[in-house]
């Protein structure tokens, strides 16, 4: 399963988020500011950033994260209309602006998804070890 970083500080909403989506078999970690989580990141993992749009607004023009082709970036607010400006970078890498808690059950089908996608893609470097899928004759 991938890694997910969750960055804020609603103590409530991310322990909530970090019990389904561990409970989904997922690593969560935690990192209080976007700056935080882009020492957190490494480049041989699948990686899901849920921050919060406050977070992006705070950082301004010089917000980043150090994506690669295996990681993804989920914005959420607290209303519909909190929709942001993203620096270019952030923009190609945002699978959805969600509105949370109420989101909850999309934000797990997208993790879901982007996981069992860059498994398929093979951009995933985790690989579970154990039986040989090998078809025997």
């Amino acid at each position: 399963m991938c890694k997910v970083i969750l960055v804020g500080a609603d103590v409530a909403l991310l322990e909530g988020l970090a019990q389904t989506l561990l409970g989904c078999g997922h690593d969560v970690e935690f990192a209080a500011t976007l700056s935080d989580a882009a020492t957190m990141m490494r480049a041989d993992e699948t990686e899901v950033v849920v921050v919060p749009s406050e977070a992006v607004t705070e950082a301004g023009q010089a917000a980043s994260l150090p994506f690669t082709a295996n990681g993804a970036l989920i914005v959420y607010g607290k209303s519909r209309g909190e929709h942001l400006f993203l620096p270019p970078k952030l923009q190609r890498a945002t699978l959805a602006h969600l509105v949370l808690p109420l989101e909850r059950q999309r934000l797990m089908a997208l993790v879901q998804s982007f996981d069992s996608r860059s498994r398929t893609t093979g951009r995933s470097e985790r690989e579970v070890g154990g039986e040989d899928y090998q078809v025997q004759f």
